[in-house]
């Protein structure tokens, strides 16, 4: 009996702690360099009176350095406001275990794009990536992540992180909080 509940008790906890494999869009070793990208995970989602906006993020390793790819999309019918990146800006993540852990946007100045679809809606599809800092990276493994603050060229904005939520978008189920638990060993 004892070694039945053992047997038990290893099954289910391996079964509870497995990580799942990691999914990459981009794996690519070469005479340049290597390079490889996480698939992008939708962080956060608003659908309210006739906008949307998503918020992605994808983890990168260039040749060892390591990054984290923002992708936010609005669409809307009304103006949607640009919010740029420039060298100043920065993302905060504010942890569960109290911690606050900056990541520094590269020089590179970016708006996003405007498009226009058939439905009269204005999309604008912008992108950072920002650089991870030295201290606090290893926070990330183990705590999640409950705020995410961003610094834009002339603004910023708050974004409350989800343990879990369907998406309308695709109707998945997405674990924001402990995105970095589950991902950031797939670049190191």
């Amino acid at each position: 009996m004892k070694y039945i509940l053992v047997l038990a008790f290893y099954f289910f906890s391996s079964t509870i702690f497995a990580q799942k494999p990691c999914e990459y869009a981009t794996n690519v070793n070469d005479s340049i360099g290597t390079y490889k990208s996480t698939k992008e995970y939708l962080i956060h989602e608003k659908v309210f009176a006739g906008n949307f906006n998503y918020i992605f993020y994808s983890l990168a390793l260039t040749d060892g350095l390591p990054t984290l790819t923002l992708q936010i999309i609005q669409k809307s019918k009304d103006f949607v406001k640009a919010n740029c990146f420039d060298k100043n800006s920065k993302m905060y993540l504010q942890l569960q275990n109290g911690k606050i852990v900056t990541l520094i946007h590269i020089d590179q100045e970016s708006c996003g794009t405007m498009l226009r679809d058939d439905k009269g809606f204005d999309n604008r599809v912008k992108s950072g990536i920002f650089m991870f800092s030295k201290e606090n990276y290893e926070d990330l493994k183990i705590s999640p992540v409950t705020l995410m603050r961003i610094k834009y060229l002339t603004d910023t904005e708050d974004y409350i992180l989800k343990k879990e939520f369907t998406a309308e978008l695709d109707g998945k189920v997405y674990h924001p909080e402990t995105y970095f638990i589950d991902n950031i060993r797939c670049i190191e």
